[in-house]
């Protein structure tokens, strides 16, 4: 699984100009794909990463100060642009495959103690978000550099 987690002053997801997800106070908007090969063990080893990563004011984590999660699915994290102009999008997991893994990197979030928010999987949706810092960090279940 490959996931961006921005620190974030607040954040929202809309679909259909409903919003379905929002963070109203500081907290993490996490971008979530899904590839082939990824498992359950994936989605709660990003999950205890993320809940512990020390990237909040004062290098404080989301579990340090119960910070908020908005998860929102984005397959096109694994894209690949190595051919041409147009990304091709088959390093990413088929949607009956991805959704569960996303939904599972939030129940495990919450069996932690997040409160999380989410995206709609497979919806067209618009995401707003005050990036904080910024910061932003890249983490891969398959290079966990």
């Amino acid at each position: 699984m490959r996931v961006v987690v921005t620190r974030v002053a607040e954040a929202s997801v809309e679909v259909d100009g409903e919003v379905v997800g929002r963070l109203g106070r500081p907290g993490l908007l996490v971008l979530a794909g899904v590839g082939h090969d990824d498992t359950a063990d994936d989605a709660a080893a990003l999950a205890r990463k993320i809940w512990g990563l020390r990237i909040l004011d004062g290098e404080l984590s989301a579990s340090d100060v119960g910070a908020p999660l908005l998860v929102v699915s984005q397959f096109t994290l694994h894209a690949s642009t190595r051919k041409g102009r147009r990304p091709s999008w088959s390093g990413a997991a088929p949607g009956h495959v991805g959704e569960p893994l996303v939904e599972q990197l939030c129940r495990d979030l919450e069996a932690l103690g997040a409160h999380v928010e989410r995206g709609r999987f497979g919806a067209h949706m618009r995401v707003a978000s005050v990036n904080d810092g910024p910061v932003t960090i890249l983490i891969d279940t398959k290079d966990w550099d």
